[in-house]
């Protein structure tokens, strides 16, 4: 009896492994499944294997149509082999409660997002989603030398872009009285002191671990002085944290927490000269305002002890903090050292350039929010760093636009081509080869048309190709045009099937991205632009719209004044 359990399920699994792999059953696959259903019901393996690899045998002995008849009888549902997806959801948080998870976005309104900022807002954003929890977008904006007004608003249009919504929004800079009073609540705990060393005394200090003759000052001096500085009555004036000086982790060797500024701030123009330092005001500011679980690039795994050191001596409470690696893409600079000076020098055309990792330079390119979120996902929240490549995002957007986006003809470099004999025809081609419901377009055909150059060099006179969804013509000739024939209709398997248009054509350009940076240098030659002829039907697009030029790739439209320019997506 249980010798013929064995053999019912064993014939079932090996039936079902033979079906997947032309026939043959593979011994080891067949044993694992069927261990794995019957060792529940004390069977052991010992007593399996014999039986399932003598079922193996007599199984790969039927051919596969009676295999597959055979199952479809005993397990049809085993017949479909089931894809199986990749879990890209977030792990869960430490110390969560639903309802009561905040996160934020603390961007620095000094510029345009880009792909690393989407990764930091998304995780952000779909922790406080699953948690039902609240999401704050907050301006890290403490440094009037680099923040700009323009930005607060482009960063939030960014963030809409990408279908991020946040519940609350603040500035950093308009809670600066607070900070201003817990400065002075750890001046008068002697746990920070005011500093006039040069920044070389300082930083020469730092590096040997030695401590500055300002660090002596008493509580009553450092106050005073820090009063000077608020009143604009001295200069070059730092307030530091009492760390350790000697300290493994250089972070914690007296700190900066507040300096001068003496600049113009977007928004409160001249009313503040003192700022506070990353260090304090990110810590500050996620106790403040009741973040549980910030997030942060591993850069700044080091500045961890100061970020807790503070909120002990202030007596704030302590979130839970988390790092991630930087998301980094190989020729994509992601840094604004490195994006800033290609746009102040030419080298790109502005911060939606089609080579730059920025959401408006990926939004112009054809990348759609949705497929940036599931790459983001898809990276997950790893401190393990890495430089992934572009072929990622790329695979993501495919995923999502390849089943909707219309196909159309575009030629490259065109040749005209002259088809001797040709039938006339009013041919009707879908859009879409499988999604129907895109429509289709019209167009008439005589004997001439365009192909691209680069397919007739590797052609030679004789050989028989096809027209794509057309005809098959032969070539006669090749000289400044080719010349064909009208071969037949029949399929051949194996000869080249190449896009064209009639000679009622558009002619337009598409630029399309390479590496920006190779070595570390730039790439003068990272823009190229391939001009050609487009099939007429491309009039009736609209900016914006993505669509794959057959044998070429994706391409995002603009339309301006029926002037028609594509930006390569990827292929």
């Amino acid at each position: 009896m249980s010798t013929d359990k064995i053999q019912k399920t064993a014939r079932i699994y090996a039936l079902q492994n033979a079906i997947w792999f032309k026939g043959k059953a593979n011994s080891k696959a067949v044993v694992g499944k069927v261990i794995a259903a019957l060792q529940k019901e004390g069977f052991s393996p010992k007593e399996i294997i014999p039986i399932v690899n003598s079922v193996i045998v007599k199984v790969n002995k039927i051919p596969l149509n009676k295999q597959i008849a055979e199952l479809e009888k005993l397990a049809p549902e085993l017949l479909k082999k089931e894809k199986k997806e990749r879990d890209f959801t977030l792990p869960k948080l430490l110390n969560a409660e639903k309802g009561k998870v905040v996160t934020r976005f603390p961007p620095e309104p000094n510029g345009y997002l880009h792909i690393g900022h989407a990764k930091a807002a998304i995780v952000d954003h779909e922790y406080a989603r699953i948690y039902d929890g609240k999401f704050i977008l907050r301006f890290d904006d403490t440094n009037p030398e680099n923040a700009q007004i323009e930005f607060y608003e482009a960063q939030k249009e960014d963030l809409r872009w990408l279908k991020i919504e946040w519940d609350e929004e603040f500035n950093t800079s308009d809670h600066l009285e607070e900070h201003y009073r817990l400065a002075e609540q750890l001046i008068k705990q002697d746990d920070a002191y005011i500093c006039v060393c040069s920044t070389e005394e300082i930083k020469h200090g730092r590096f040997h671990g030695k401590e500055c003759n300002c660090c002596g000052n008493t509580c009553g001096d450092s106050m005073d002085l820090w009063k000077d500085m608020l009143n604009s009555s001295v200069e070059g004036s730092i307030l530091r944290l009492r760390g350790d000086i000697t300290c493994d982790n250089t972070a914690m060797r007296d700190p900066t927490l507040f300096r001068i500024i003496d600049k113009p701030h977007p928004l409160h123009g001249d009313k503040y000269r003192v700022w506070p330092t990353y260090d304090f005001a990110g810590a500050v500011e996620d106790s403040i305002s009741g973040v549980t679980h910030p997030f942060r690039t591993k850069e700044y795994e080091l500045r961890d002890e100061c970020y807790f050191k503070l909120l002990d001596l202030l007596k704030l409470r302590k979130p839970h903090l988390i790092e991630f690696a930087r998301l980094s893409i190989e020729g994509m600079p992601v840094s604004k050292r490195k994006i800033k000076p290609l746009i102040e020098n030419g080298s790109v055309s502005g911060y939606d350039d089609i080579r730059l990792p920025t959401l408006r330079g990926l939004k112009k390119r054809g990348i759609l929010p949705e497929a940036i979120k599931q790459f983001v996902l898809e990276q997950g929240i790893s401190k393990v760093e890495s430089s992934v490549t572009f072929s990622l995002v790329a695979a993501a957007n495919r995923k999502i636009i390849d089943p909707i986006a219309k196909r159309y003809f575009f030629v490259k470099d065109p040749v005209k081509l002259i088809v001797e004999n040709a039938p006339e025809k009013i041919k009707e081609i879908n859009f879409h080869p499988i999604n129907k419901t895109l429509g289709s377009r019209t167009v008439k055909t005589g004997k001439t048309f365009f192909v691209q150059n680069s397919d007739m060099k590797e052609l030679k006179v004789g050989d028989i190709f096809r027209l794509k969804g057309l005809y098959n013509v032969k070539i006669k000739e090749k000289n400044k045009d080719v010349l064909t024939e009208y071969a037949d209709e029949n399929l051949i398997p194996g000869s080249a099937k190449i896009q064209w248009t009639t000679d009622k054509f558009v002619e337009m350009s598409v630029f399309i991205p390479h590496f920006i940076y190779i070595d570390e240098k730039y790439n003068a030659d990272s823009l190229e632009r391939a001009d050609g002829f487009a099939e007429e039907a491309v009039l009736k697009l609209k900016t914006d719209e993505i669509v794959q030029f057959e044998r070429f790739g994706f391409v995002r439209i603009e339309n301006i004044d029926d002037k028609i320019t594509g930006f390569f997506a990827h292929k």
